[in-house]
């Protein structure tokens, strides 16, 4: 094997319950740590074990509120302090990513800022998965592995045999994704079109391409409200489609969102645990994250490819 550093495992605050089971799966216990917070709500983390010369991993998914960005720099900071030998930070879900560039004047790039700083506090390695925008990637000057959630989603379709499978973006944006999906499951891609007049409301939508007697997956990478996948889902009912269900790798759920699957069209909204749903949903399947994370740290550490975690190379 040669002569590899001690793998070592933290988990943030926020992202225990997914932790567990990449550390689980992986074969170790998640490393002792303790997030101390002062009266006003200041962040002190600490590492309850010597990580000196150490392969540390850092799992925490940076969704909302910001103390869950600020708790893994500082953890950062501290395993740097403390001699960790190489620094990678898990992010499932990788916060903020949605402000990837200047789409209107006098607006931040939210994502290279979180980059910067995931740089700037001496981060060697980030691993994530589906990116809400790829170029992210490039936002930051160290290496990305960027998983992939074909390969948790394409397996669960193909075990639902669904007879005249067709494959939906709910944006133009998300064409390549749905195209991705597509090729794999050897089915038809159709494209939805939005009209946004403000955020998280849309003001028109319509359907390119023939959904008639079709069993329509409306693909995704992240669910907010859920107001864009619920309309697609109704516009692709209303057109003739035989069942619509709806992938989405982040389930953020905000606002109303549970409201509005629980009363849409669609058969079954099929997400993935990088954010921890706050309520139970009938219409919800939640596939995990978990294994492919341990196999990808374990890659990580034997310094083996990555590559054939994901769908094309298996």
């Amino acid at each position: 094997m040669g002569s590899f550093n001690t793998v070592k495992i933290f988990s943030g605050s926020q992202s225990e319950y997914l932790a567990k089971d990449i550390a689980r799966y992986y074969g170790k216990e998640l490393g002792g740590y303790t997030l101390r917070k002062f009266s006003d709500g200041e962040l002190s983390p600490s590492f309850e074990e010597s990580i000196r010369g150490c392969d540390v991993f850092l799992i925490q998914s940076t969704f909302p509120p910001a103390d869950n960005l600020m708790e893994l720099l500082l953890m950062v900071d501290a395993a740097r302090r403390a001699s960790a030998h190489y620094v990678t930070v898990v992010i499932p879900y990788f916060g903020y990513a949605r402000q990837d560039r200047k789409d209107k004047p006098r607006v931040a790039i939210a994502a290279k800022v979180v980059a910067n700083l995931l740089t700037a506090v001496g981060v060697d390695r980030v691993m994530t998965i589906d990116l809400h925008a790829g170029q992210i990637q490039g936002f930051l000057d160290l290496p990305v592995d960027h998983l992939e959630g074909t390969s948790i989603f394409v397996p669960y379709i193909k075990s639902l045999k669904l007879k005249n499978l067709l494959i939906a973006s709910p944006d133009v944006g998300g064409a390549a994704r749905a195209r991705n999906f597509a090729k794999f499951l050897n089915a038809d891609m159709i494209l939805c079109d939005k009209h946004r007049k403000r955020a998280n409301e849309i003001a028109s939508m319509q359907v390119i391409g023939d959904v008639e007697g079709m069993d329509v997956v409306l693909v995704d990478d992240l669910i907010d409200t859920g107001g864009t996948l619920c309309k697609a889902a109704e516009i692709i009912m209303e057109k003739g489609a035989s069942s619509v269900r709806a992938i989405s790798t982040h389930a953020i759920m905000s606002g109303k969102a549970h409201e509005n699957i629980a009363n849409s069209v669609l058969q079954e909204l099929i997400v993935t645990d990088t954010i921890p749903l706050k309520q139970q949903n009938e219409k919800i399947r939640v596939l995990s994250v978990a294994e492919i994370f341990a196999k990808a740290i374990g890659r990580i550490r034997d310094h083996e490819s990555i590559s054939s975690l994901f769908i094309n190379n298996q």
